[in-house]
């Protein structure tokens, strides 16, 4: 199974910088606990200087990723508060027949609220439904019952 990581890097924010990234180590202990032989992508691991990269190169990576979520098996998208880049990747991931869990209190939020198969208020519920196995078994259900680009 493979696993796409997505996340707020720069949401709203004006300079050339990002939120914090700590949810991306918590996730990806969690998901390599759970899903040991899982593949598991970071797009933060792979591209930690992004902010930096000149028009060609952030082009590149962009597209790059947003083909990636139309192949993968499973994205995790992390959405504390509104992220354009991660609702891209959460379309291109939904509209391919790949599923979409969503970590955000944005429970209105259309982008939200439709496209993702399951919804997690916070990393504390989500890391609760992971340990419950509740988490194994609804995904297990969904890629079963969804039909797979």
């Amino acid at each position: 199974m493979r696993f796409f990581l997505a996340g707020i890097m720069q949401g709203s924010l004006s300079d050339n910088r990002l939120h914090g990234q700590e949810y991306r180590r918590h996730l990806m202990e969690l998901l390599g606990r759970h899903f040991p032989q899982a593949e598991l992508y970071d797009p933060l691991a792979a591209h930690g200087d992004s902010v930096e990269y000149d028009e060609q190169r952030g082009r590149e990576v962009f597209f790059g990723h947003n083909q990636m979520c139309r192949e993968v098996d499973v994205l995790v998208a992390f959405v504390p508060e509104a992220s354009m880049g991660t609702a891209i990747e959460m379309w291109e991931a939904y509209k391919n027949g790949r599923t979409v869990v969503t970590i955000s209190p944005l429970q209105h939020n259309w982008s939200v609220k439709f496209l993702s198969h399951l919804r997690y208020l916070d990393l504390g519920q989500f890391a609760a439904a992971l340990e419950s196995g509740d988490f194994a078994e609804r995904l297990a259900a969904i890629m079963t019952l969804e039909p797979r680009a």
